[in-house]
């Protein structure tokens, strides 16, 4: 039986709005900001610093470019192994929270590589909701109209970010089809897609 359902997502799919939808129809947990919150209380940081390192990398290898071209070697070893021992660690509290919260069972969980992250525990189905990049740039305008022009840049770049994410941590593919049970086109509607994971789940 199906207590689980992973939510990856492309940025501009409104992946995550999907999931709480799904999430509500089915009277369970939804784990989106909810799972930053609980990293960063196990963490012992403010759930904005979790927040800030979120699904990528950068933070730390910005850092750490910064301290080579701005300093010894030796002062880059710190700083890769201070910077690689907090991403590594709010890693590894993502994932222990999201096995944790999959035992318990009746939640849906949004990003974090979590299909990877709970390979081989039962009762899992794992999703990917996906778009055309012009549905996305039209979400992206309506949302940030500010930053209209560089739309198609950012919404790259954040997919980019999440994939790099899930190959340093999990080795493997973010976008990978094997990972996943069921891959949606958001152009179906809310209520389509979730429709269609209720249907394949037999939840």
């Amino acid at each position: 039986m199906i207590q689980v359902i992973t939510v990856e997502r492309e940025y501009g799919t409104q992946g995550a709005e999907y999931a709480r939808r799904l999430a509500e129809h089915l009277g369970w947990t939804l784990l989106d900001q909810a799972l930053v919150e609980e990293v960063a209380k196990r963490a012992n940081v403010p759930a904005s610093v979790v927040q800030s390192r979120d699904e990528q990398l950068d933070p730390w290898y910005n850092k750490v470019g910064r301290a080579f071209w701005h300093g010894s070697n030796e002062r880059t070893t710190v700083v890769l192994e201070q910077e690689m021992f907090d991403a590594g660690r709010i890693a590894k509290l993502t994932q222990q929270v999201m096995q944790e919260k999959a035992r318990l069972g009746k939640c849906v969980i949004v990003g974090r590589g979590a299909a990877c992250a709970l390979h081989g525990i039962p009762g899992c189905f794992h999703t990917f909701i996906y778009a055309s990049m012009a549905r996305k740039i039209r979400w992206f305008e309506q949302a940030f109209p500010a930053k209209a022009s560089v739309a198609e840049r950012e919404l790259l770049a954040t997919d980019r970010r999440r994939a790099e994410y899930v190959e340093h941590i999990y080795h493997n593919a973010w976008n990978d089809y094997r990972l996943y049970h069921l891959m949606l086109n958001s152009c179906m509607g809310f209520d389509a897609m979730v429709g269609a994971t209720i249907e394949a789940t037999g939840v």
